[in-house]
């Protein structure tokens, strides 16, 4: 079964998803943010919705938890906590967070080795954040 990876950005939020045996993540989609968070909550939730019925179905969801180096809270925390906690509520599937710190520096970095127009590379930032994210945690659920 495949594990759902988001970054939620500002404005656009970032989606990756794992194959289905659940080993590698990759980048999937990137979806401009609606305006409101309900609008938000909804379109994500029919995404998950769609993929659990998909033959592959959906075992987990893993949103992306920003936190700055020292482990302290950044200003999207609790907006991230929140979508998370109402996730939970309306999806079948278990909702993670998962650490964050860096996942934007380092898929800028790898994607700056592939593509060198700087507004390409911004327009695939979120979803590559959020393969990197999606494979931390499955790595870090791989090996215990």
């Amino acid at each position: 079964m495949r594990v759902l990876g988001i970054d939620y950005g500002a404005r656009r939020i970032g989606l990756a998803l794992s194959d289905a045996t659940a080993t590698l993540a990759s980048p999937w989609r990137l979806v401009d943010r609606p305006a409101s968070d309900p609008a938000t909550l909804a379109l994500l939730v029919r995404e998950i919705e769609q993929l659990i019925a998909h033959d592959d179905g959906l075992e987990a969801v893993v949103v992306g938890w920003p936190r700055r180096l020292d482990g302290s809270p950044t200003h999207q925390t609790p907006q991230v906590e929140t979508l998370a906690h109402a996730l939970e509520q309306r999806v079948t599937v278990p909702v993670v967070l998962q650490d964050e710190r860096l996942s934007s520096h380092e898929a800028e970095a790898r994607l700056a080795l592939r593509e060198r127009d700087w507004r390409k590379r911004k327009v695939k930032l979120d979803a590559a954040a959020a393969a990197i994210v999606l494979q931390d945690y499955l790595d870090h659920r791989r090996t215990g």
